[in-house]
């Protein structure tokens, strides 16, 4: 999301402060994951309130700041914010429950796959893919395959975790490519704003249909959920929108990927959740997939559509 003027392009060195500022944000992306899951709350309140939450801070500076961007947004603009933010919201739906049906490991390593859905979305579109790009997306998916196989020798339950972070990923991609269209006129506080919002209406009746509780947790809950809203979602995210702004999103995305290593370091620090050897070489494979997937369409026409930042 930027103000609209056109990133970099390619792979030069971020400046100084960017580099700074990709440092910060991946660190605070890369703890979300094991936030969440050491949150003693049902999965599907904490995306409700981390949606709330984020649309209500970022609602006072765009209150006090830029009441009449709120007033200028066109029905077209309205109706894209509208569908990005449902696809969002099911992208939280669906990711947030996974880390706790699967190891924070395979959740974050699958939900990464967003930028081939992305890929897929745009070919579907009309947009033609290169044979990079689908060398990449190859490559990926062997991972998929091997991480899944891994997690079924492990606990066939983990299977359901894999499910939905690869159906989160899907609605990351979908959420990317519409939202795409809007911050091109829209700032991005703005839309943030109103997409939040959105986000956690989409959620909160997939919390009364699962019977979950919205209140109620004790203080070290709340703490988290705060802090992951904080943290992942508007400092982590929301420097690296800013450093779009003067870094190419190749390497902003590059940058993001930082998140499968870093949360899988986390999670065995911090909560014990030491994924089996098996799981690296996945791992790897997905990665190295998803790098050839992000550098060969910084030199094609889909480009935005598959470097664009996620909202993990």
């Amino acid at each position: 999301m930027s103000d609209g003027s056109a990133p970099p392009s390619g792979l030069s060195r971020p400046p100084a402060p960017d580099v700074v500022r990709l440092g910060v944000a991946v660190v605070f992306i890369s703890l979300s994951g094991p936030m969440i899951a050491a949150t003693a709350a049902p999965v599907l309140a904490i995306a409700f309130w981390r949606c709330l939450i984020g649309s209500g801070i970022t609602g006072v500076w765009v209150i006090a700041r830029r009441w009449s961007s709120l007033g200028a947004l066109t029905r077209r603009e309205i109706r894209l914010t509208v569908i990005a933010g449902v696809f969002l919201g099911l992208h939280f739906a669906t990711w947030i429950p996974s880390l706790t049906l699967t190891t924070i490991a395979a959740s974050t390593a699958l939900v990464a796959t967003q930028p081939i859905w992305a890929a897929l979305i745009a070919r579907a579109t009309g947009v033609r893919i290169s044979s990079r790009v689908w060398i990449g997306i190859a490559i990926a998916f062997s991972g998929v395959i091997v991480l899944t196989g891994v997690d079924l020798s492990v606990d066939p339950a983990h299977l359901w975790g894999d499910a939905l972070a690869l159906v989160g990923a899907v609605f990351s991609a979908a959420y990317v490519s519409v939202a795409e269209r809007v911050r091109k006129t829209v700032d991005t506080s703005t839309m943030t704003f109103v997409l939040y919002a959105v986000s956690a209406v989409t959620i909160l009746p997939l919390v009364f249909i699962f019977g979950q509780q919205l209140v109620g947790f004790d203080a070290q809950a709340w703490a988290l959920i705060l802090a992951v809203t904080l943290g992942a979602q508007l400092l982590g995210h929301s420097m690296m929108t800013r450093v779009l702004s003067s870094t190419s999103a190749t390497v902003v995305s590059l940058a993001i990927l930082f998140e499968m290593p870093g949360a899988t370091l986390v999670a065995a620090i911090w909560l014990g959740q030491v994924p089996p050897l098996a799981l690296l070489p996945a791992a790897a494979l997905i990665l190295a997939g998803l790098v050839i997937v992000i550098k060969a369409a910084d030199r094609g026409p889909a480009a935005a559509s598959v470097t664009e930042t996620s909202p993990m």
